[in-house]
């Protein structure tokens, strides 16, 4: 909890100083009066100004950082431009991002990419304001939650392919993100074990079928 101190002539003077520099309504400010003031003889001899201390409850991280990405992301549509609103909300932790409007689709890119890119943007810029990492997640027309089904049956008939020809078989070039669904997607299979294999960024997942 942050706390500050303002002067005025008066209590409510002192007050109103506080709401305009804080930006904030007064009903959200926590004031102690350390001096009511006082006009002193007729306005001119002794008089002292008000004085009040005001404590204002930051909002946890993930509000901030929620507002904060919302409000991103929305000046980064307006530059492009494109005729498309932002919608955010939290889940477990993590901040999602959806883009709602009839040409939302034309931000998703080719496999992704653009999408992936904004995302990479917003994370970068909040991050350096809050100077603490959050996980925000962009989306447009469910793109995620498409490809994470699409992955997911892709996983499952490649699992179904190597224990048939029980022989290994391999997915193309993927991101941590892609891979993680493979693996999870086969986890609880216990006829097969999946492992990454690669340098860099980009890897390959090896679907291995068990020896019994």
């Amino acid at each position: 909890m942050e706390t500050y101190e303002f002067e005025g002539k008066t209590t409510e003077e002192a007050i109103e100083n506080a709401s305009r520099e804080l930006n904030l309504p007064v009903e959200d400010l926590r004031i102690d009066v350390i001096e009511p003031g006082s006009a002193g003889i007729f306005g001119l001899v002794g008089s002292k100004k008000a004085k009040i201390r005001v404590r204002v409850n930051r909002l946890p991280d993930i509000e901030e950082g929620t507002r904060l990405a919302k409000e991103t992301l929305s000046n980064i549509l307006a530059l492009i431009p494109v005729e498309a609103t932002v919608r955010a909300e939290q889940s477990n932790g993590r901040i999602n991002l959806h883009i709602e409007g009839d040409r939302s689709g034309l931000l998703i890119g080719r496999k992704g990419r653009t999408l992936d890119a904004l995302q990479f943007i917003v994370n970068k810029i909040v991050y350096k304001a809050l100077d603490k990492k959050l996980n925000i997640v962009l989306d447009s027309e469910n793109y995620r939650q498409r490809k994470k089904d699409s992955l997911t049956q892709l996983a499952l008939k490649m699992g179904e392919k190597a224990k048939k020809t029980k022989k290994p078989v391999t997915t193309n070039l993927l991101n941590p993100h892609d891979r993680r669904i493979i693996h999870l997607a086969l986890k609880n299979d216990e006829d097969l074990d999946t492992k990454s294999r690669g340098e860099g960024l980009l890897k390959k997942v090896v679907i291995i079928p068990k020896n019994k």
